[in-house]
């Protein structure tokens, strides 16, 4: 069975297996996910207390009963989740995933689709460090202080050929815009799950509160 759900980023900590072995990990609260939608293709959540949430967001969780205002919305490709089904029961669509049948409304905790000692794939949007350079961005080495220059240190060097090709190539690594990507870690393990949070082996993207996604490896 193939889980998801949405979370947000709690806190960096470590904890100690039955080996004695340090390992890190990273707390992930889901106190507040919703299921809003159900289509034969896709399903819809909802995530996070949200102040500014606009009128179609509002009619939208009035229409599936949820009182609360929410924050993020996703929606999610049923070709992801593996041996997701939809069914009706009493006019309306019901998710199954296994044992477990979500139906609109309802909220999704992590104690239902997730157990301890499974691996899942996480995804969120890493910290943005603004424009920099060559060296801190790709990893440059830099020019030599010495023989001849003393203020290139960090400069890229050449980017390119002279008449052949008469241009610079696409993807030539170069100063820009760092971080703010959308980054996925695979593999990581679920070393404790309750119900409104979990906590998984290693760090995952972005900064606090930054919202998360988790999936099923499987």
């Amino acid at each position: 069975m193939s889980g998801y759900i949405l979370g947000e980023k709690a806190h960096q900590s470590q904890q100690f297996n039955q080996d004695g072995v340090r390992v890190p990990t990273t707390t992930i609260k889901s106190a507040s996910c919703y299921c809003i939608g159900i289509t034969q293709t896709s399903i819809k959540l909802a995530f996070g207390r949200g102040k500014n949430v606009n009128k179609p967001q509002i009619g939208e969780l009035k229409k599936a009963g949820i009182e609360t205002p929410l924050r993020f919305f996703r929606e999610i490709k049923l070709k992801k989740l593996k041996g997701a089904t939809v069914t009706e029961e009493n006019g309306k669509k019901v998710l199954t995933l296994g044992e477990l049948k979500i139906s609109i409304g309802n909220q999704i905790k992590p104690n239902m689709i997730f157990k301890e000692g499974e691996l899942v794939s996480v995804t969120g949007i890493s910290k943005g460090k603004g424009f920099q350079g060559v060296v801190k961005r790709w990893g440059f080495a830099g020019g030599p202080k010495t023989h001849g220059q003393s203020d290139r240190w960090r400069a890229p060097g050449s980017i390119g050929q002279t008449t052949t090709p008469g241009r610079v190539y696409k993807g030539k690594k170069m100063a820009g815009r760092m971080g703010n990507d959308t980054v996925t870690v695979k593999g990581l393990m679920v070393m404790g799950v309750s119900e409104d949070q979990m906590v998984v082996k290693g760090v995952i993207p972005g900064s606090r509160t930054a919202l998360i996604s988790v999936v099923s490896a499987s």
